[in-house]
């Protein structure tokens, strides 16, 4: 599926997990002068916060992720409707599923495919996490509108502060629907992220530097009956939105459509152009970046054995 925009939500140094783990103890000692829920809800800012972190070391997101994702995920249990955290949460699942569970299970294919089956189980169990956690804070915020998406009803427009929460929804419904290819009910929902990604397309189409633009161009290419010369719309304004800084729109072009389209030559160049890209320090966009260069360069090694 499409690169995700640049808000991951994976911490940025060890100092941060510190100051997260003395958080919910700091709230515990406010909680004899304070509401509950008012502590839970400026905890859950807190996280969603942090969850915005800037980090270029992929072994250290990988391996604060796991902490991160826990705490924030028992303080979204008691505050299901914060969409800041939501996002985060959802983002986060998501990212570490695609960066860190389904690429390894990517390179695992061609030497043993049984533990690749094991990790795209994974994978697809974390994109199903993520995806719940952004849904039941879309519903809290807009009730009935996962029932009128399962039945192709017209909800109405989105908030806009529900587009984070929105967009991730979709990334982690896509990444959950391509992984499982052998179960029909889970592929049947196609249309139903479509459509949610279409939602948060009429909010903001330039959201994510162009992350949301290549989601649509990926489920554009994907759906039955797509347009390419639609997705190749879609890819080109993510391009154009990227502005040169985002990785994951040359990925996405490159596997979304001149891959599927046998054309080995736009390929092999999308990917060199993706690896070109040089990041602004302190960049937003540093993780998603370096994940995407490491796909990159993986594909290219590869190639000559997809097509």
């Amino acid at each position: 599926m499409a690169s995700p925009p640049s808000t991951p939500a994976l911490p940025a140094q060890a100092r941060r997990l510190t100051r997260a783990l003395l958080v919910p103890l700091l709230a515990l000692g406010l909680s004899a002068c304070a509401p509950r829920q008012m502590v839970l809800g400026e905890l859950a800012d807190s996280l969603a916060s942090q969850g915005q972190s800037a980090e270029d070391d992929l072994d250290l997101a990988r391996d604060a992720a796991p902490f991160y994702l826990k705490l924030s995920e028992s303080v979204l249990r008691e505050q299901p409707g914060h969409l800041p955290l939501s996002a985060a949460v959802a983002g986060g699942f998501t990212q570490y599923a695609y960066a860190f569970v389904a690429f390894e299970a990517d390179r695992l294919e061609a030497t043993d495919a049984r533990a690749a089956a094991r990790l795209r189980a994974r994978a697809a169990a974390l994109y199903r996490r993520g995806r719940d956690h952004a849904l039941q804070a879309l519903e809290a915020a807009k009730p009935g509108l996962r029932h009128q998406l399962e039945t192709q009803g017209s909800p109405s427009a989105l908030d806009r502060k529900m587009l984070p929460s929105a967009y991730w929804a979709a990334a982690a419904w896509g990444g959950l629907i391509s992984l499982s290819k052998d179960d029909p009910d889970t592929v049947a929902d196609l249309p139903v992220a479509i459509q949610l990604t279409r939602l948060a397309w009429a909010v903001d189409p330039a959201y994510g530097d162009g992350a949301l633009a290549s989601l649509m161009g990926s489920f554009e290419s994907a759906r039955p009956g797509g347009s390419p010369q639609q997705a190749q719309a879609y890819f080109d304004e993510a391009l154009r939105l990227g502005a040169g800084r985002n990785v994951g729109a040359f990925v996405a072009k490159a596997e979304g459509l001149a891959q599927p389209a046998g054309d080995k030559a736009a390929f092999v160049a999308l990917l060199q152009q993706a690896l070109a890209v040089q990041d602004t320090p302190g960049s937003p966009m540093v993780l998603s970046n370096a994940v995407m260069r490491r796909r990159a360069a993986w594909l290219l090694e590869t190639a000559d054995d997809l097509f």
